[in-house]
């Protein structure tokens, strides 16, 4: 994994919180920085059909079969959770017991915001940019050396009038 800022600030955040939600779109890394910062929790991904058929039938028995800390991966898929995650946050009154990782959907931003308004650190994860990628102290890369080139190069293109003219690439 490539170091990601946030990675000790979400460590940080669930030692001062219940619950710590990680949101952020496609493919940004969510997963795997959660997974990363907290190998000790159970990992539940609700994209599997028989975990969410479960947590949609008995939302409580799905939450006290991983109430020992556990990660749910992809919570907009069975956003009603958080409504039972902030009475069972509250009567055990411990922190970092939940990390929750999801899209930015705005249903589910805001039932996150009602149910668990005060229980939930929320953080935001964007994708890797392109002088994050650079200064990885990795020596291998998924992308093409063509990627890394400097765009400064002066492409010439006609106008529909015939006058040359260039711009920046």
């Amino acid at each position: 994994m490539m170091p990601r800022t946030l990675a000790p600030v979400v460590r940080e955040l669930a030692g001062k919180r219940p619950v710590v939600t990680v949101t952020g779109p496609r493919q940004s890394g969510k997963t795997t920085l959660s997974r990363a910062a907290f190998p000790e929790n159970a990992y539940v991904n609700l994209e599997s059909p028989d975990l969410r058929e479960f947590a949609r039938s008995d939302p409580r028995g799905f939450l006290s079969a991983y109430s020992d800390g556990q990660i749910l991966d992809e919570l907009q898929r069975v956003p009603e959770l958080a409504s039972y995650l902030q009475p069972m946050v509250d009567a055990r009154g411990e922190r970092g017991l939940f990390v929750l990782t999801g899209s930015q959907q705005f249903e589910v931003m805001t039932i996150l915001t009602q149910s668990l308004a005060g229980h939930t650190a929320l953080l935001t994860l964007l994708p890797l940019s392109k002088s994050s990628h650079r200064s990885s102290t990795s020596t291998t890369s998924a992308w093409p050396p063509a990627f890394w080139a400097p765009r400064t190069r002066l492409m010439s293109a006609a106008t529909p009038s015939g006058a040359a003219c260039s711009r920046a690439w």
